[in-house]
């Protein structure tokens, strides 16, 4: 009997030490990812100043910007969990506290294309995968607004991950919170098409609002990595949308509730944000999205 005892302390004591090897070898990669540094060096765009590209950028900014960082720039607290970590929407303006004192031009290309911040080390939970296909002339246009805005005071602190929320990135729990980590840095451009109420520019404004991260890179809904969000919606005409009007889709877009009365949750959909598109946009996005092969929606 004393032998089995020891064997089972043994096995219970190798146990323990293999998990506290796993663990520690998971908190080691979840810190490197998070210090890594990208010697990533822009090309720079040109600034406009005119009206109608400081009015772009505003209605960019709105569109794409706005839920994260605030209507005033000032930024927000995205998420903040004591065992896990702080991550705050930094405040994009000149005030105190903000990154508008010390950003470059290239600095603020860097952060919104890449996803780098201006030491070199990653943004978390920095949508860059959709930024990264906005146009020269959209992205100098945001730049442009951002730069015009008013200081306001608003210090944030800067992220700050706990021993379990490095180990949880690090087992990719939270998908890809690291846009730095899975962008091309180096790859070519990708184009972009005239603005108007076409397919093409569906894509393009569907690219750009990063849709993919949340319902899948085929755009038929999946399990999005956000912590405790829902089963994500098939947009291909494999699912509901196949049966939408233009008019349903934009009303659904404006009030957050769907034909059939179901209410999004803005906190996993940014349906606020996207109410500020035009109906134009709006009707581009759904012309792309019901131009897309009918795929059926993954099991959950």
């Amino acid at each position: 009997m004393r032998k089995i005892l020891k064997w089972i302390g043994i096995g219970l004591g190798v146990l323990v030490g293999l998990v506290v090897i796993f663990v520690g070898v998971m908190f080691t990669i979840g810190t490197s990812r998070l210090n890594k540094t990208y010697a990533v060096q822009p090309a720079a765009i040109s600034i406009p100043e005119d009206a109608a590209a400081l009015e772009r950028g505003a209605y960019l900014y709105a569109a794409s910007c706005a839920g994260c960082h605030g209507d005033d720039l000032a930024g927000t607290v995205i998420f903040d969990d004591p065992a896990i970590g702080y991550t705050p929407a930094g405040n994009l303006t000149s005030g105190k506290g903000g990154v508008g004192i010390s950003y470059s031009d290239v600095d603020f290309v860097r952060a919104i294309r890449h996803g780098i911040a201006a030491d070199g080390r990653p943004l978390m939970i920095m949508p860059s995968k959709g930024y990264w296909y906005f146009s020269d002339g959209d992205l100098g246009a945001i730049i442009a607004y951002l730069k015009s805005a008013p200081p306001v005071e608003n210090e944030l602190g800067v992220n700050a991950a706990k021993p379990m929320g490095k180990i949880l990135i690090a087992l990719g729990l939270f998908g890809d919170v690291l846009s730095a980590e899975v962008i091309d840095h180096q790859a070519p451009r990708p184009s972009a098409p005239a603005r108007g109420v076409t397919t093409e520019y569906g894509e393009y404004l569907v690219n750009t609002g990063d849709c993919s991260t949340c319902h899948g890179p085929d755009l038929a809904g999946q399990q999005s990595p956000e912590p405790g969000s829902p089963f994500s919606s098939n947009l291909t005409p494999g699912g509901v949308l196949a049966i939408w009007t233009a008019e349903e889709f934009i009303e659904t877009m404006r009030t957050g509730t769907t034909p059939y009365g179901r209410q999004l949750d803005p906190a996993f959909m940014p349906w606020k944000s996207i109410a500020n598109m035009t109906d134009d946009d709006l009707t581009a996005m759904f012309m792309y999205l019901q131009s897309l092969p009918a795929l059926e929606t993954p099991s959950k």
